[in-house]
């Protein structure tokens, strides 16, 4: 399995155990209110949206912040936010995307640079590892959902480049041009998926040993403790072992 999804599997186990559910939903409640605010309001109307909708409900964020987000995103006195994306590598050189949503660009340009500095890694120029990534649209659904064979065959109907399955569950990928039609389609053949969202998937991987993820786990936790970070993507490669002592 490629590192982001080992990452993505890490973050689910650590976010039940930790005390900082009320930012991550902070986080998702500010996404759902930019998605809001740069379309329509519904999310039957509006892709984003309901991709947004759809991630805070996966990590049960309460119906009341979801709908207090899209209702703020009509008030006039409102706040702007623009989305930048940080690129930069982390210890041993792993490849990390940072995606962020600010009312300050200085402000958050120069925390995250003072965290990638003061955590092992070097904050870079803009594309300095994106070329590593390829952006693809993901769905994901639970291994209840079928079989390996009857999910890739759902994925082919409805248009997705890959599949992958295992005992966490079914993943699979499109172009992120296509996400909101596959995962319609996916929808109409399986049932609501668990999530539906952008990612950067790494087309080239760096091999961590645990030393090596015990300082990148650092340098996220880091990250995250920023309220404008809203997402954090690796290229990381490590073996179950290491993973298992994390």
């Amino acid at each position: 399995m490629a590192g982001h999804s080992k990452w993505a599997n890490i973050q689910h186990r650590k976010g039940r155990q930790d005390a900082v559910r009320s930012k991550l939903f902070s986080k998702l409640a500010k996404e759902i209110t930019v998605a809001a605010k740069m379309g329509e309001p519904d999310p039957d109307k509006n892709p984003r949206l309901r991709m947004a909708v759809k991630e805070a409900k996966s990590v049960s964020v309460p119906k009341d912040v979801i709908d207090r987000a899209i209702k703020k995103s009509q008030a006039a006195d409102g706040d702007n936010y623009d989305e930048i994306r940080y690129e930069g590598y982390g210890p041993n050189g792993v490849a990390v995307i940072v995606e962020a949503m600010t009312d300050n660009r200085n402000r958050t340009a120069s925390v995250v640079r003072s965290t990638f500095t003061k955590n092992g890694g070097n904050l870079g120029e803009t594309g300095s590892v994106s070329f590593m990534f390829d952006r693809k649209g993901e769905v994901s659904y639970p291994i209840e959902a079928g079989d390996a064979d009857d999910i890739m065959m759902a994925a082919i109907e409805a248009g997705a480049e890959d599949t992958e399955s295992s005992a966490d569950g079914h993943i699979i990928y499109c172009a992120d041009t296509d996400l909101n039609a596959v995962a319609n389609s996916l929808e109409d053949q399986l049932g609501e998926s668990q999530s539906t969202k952008l990612i950067w998937k790494p087309n080239v991987t760096t091999e961590m040993d645990l030393e090596g993820m015990q300082k990148l786990m650092k340098l996220i936790d880091a990250l995250e403790d920023d309220d404008d970070v809203q997402r954090i993507t690796t290229n990381f490669e490590a073996s179950d072992e290491v993973l298992a002592q994390l």
